[in-house]
């Protein structure tokens, strides 16, 4: 994937990105064998980049994984209680892999496991405003009250959230199928606020992350991201 030098330079523990155009601009640096120019953009795995002469040191290769997590277990990397972990189910992925963010333990779907820390906080932090997509199964006495008491939520306990996004997808009697659209992560935040709209949430399954998908991935499989994913996860 084409990226820009100085990044590439800096990424390889060579030079911080302003010093890498300094050494750019200065003629150090060549890709195929030609002077490269400050904004140029190579790909590492196709070009040879040298500095100084001497071959580009790649950066390591990082890895990003899509874990549909079934219901039963946790998020942490090892349990004190000895329940299972989603970790576990990532074990053969090779490395010691992260999630970025988490399922609470009777929540399923999807779940990003990682090695590339600074890609995982970027996702994390709230000014990221990424769209987190579940679909919920619920049941309540009163299913359209409590739909628009969830659409109007801006607080919970106290902390301002933005307001869901809540498509009604099916309903049976006193049962439902919505879909909830949150930015935030909190602990679980949309059983919480289910609760105070006298929803009880029977299934909860996150299907999205942004563009990051769960589509037809078994229960308990991980995948490996698609070049676009990363390229979302990675973005500044």
């Amino acid at each position: 994937m084409d990226q820009r030098l100085q990044k590439l330079i800096s990424a390889a523990g060579i030079a911080s990105r302003r010093a890498a155009e300094e050494m750019i601009a200065a003629g150090r640096v060549t890709v195929n064998g030609a002077r490269a120019s400050v904004g140029m953009s190579a790909d590492p795995d196709r070009d040879d980049i040298r500095v100084d002469g001497q071959p580009l040191r790649p950066a390591a290769r990082r890895r990003y994984i899509v874990l549909n997590k079934p219901r039963g277990y946790v998020t942490t990397m090892r349990d004190d209680r000895g329940r299972p972990t989603a970790a576990e189910l990532v074990a053969d992925a090779g490395g010691r892999l992260y999630p970025v963010g988490r399922l609470d333990m009777d929540s399923e779907g999807l779940l990003i496991f990682t090695d590339d820390g600074q890609a995982a906080n970027r996702m994390m932090h709230p000014s990221h405003q990424v769209d987190k997509v579940y679909t919920v199964f619920v049941q309540g006495p009163d299913i359209p009250g409590s739909l628009a008491a969830l659409r109007a939520m801006d607080s919970l306990d106290g902390e301002p959230i933005a307001r869901p996004k809540v498509t009604l997808i099916e309903r049976r009697g006193d049962a439902a199928e919505v879909q909830v659209v949150i930015h935030e992560g909190k602990n679980r935040q949309i059983r919480r606020m289910c609760d105070k709209c006298s929803l009880h949430v029977s299934r909860l399954v996150r299907v999205a992350e942004g563009p990051v998908t769960l589509g037809d991935l078994p229960v308990g499989k991980w995948r490996h991201m698609t070049r676009d994913e990363v390229a979302f996860l990675q973005k500044p």
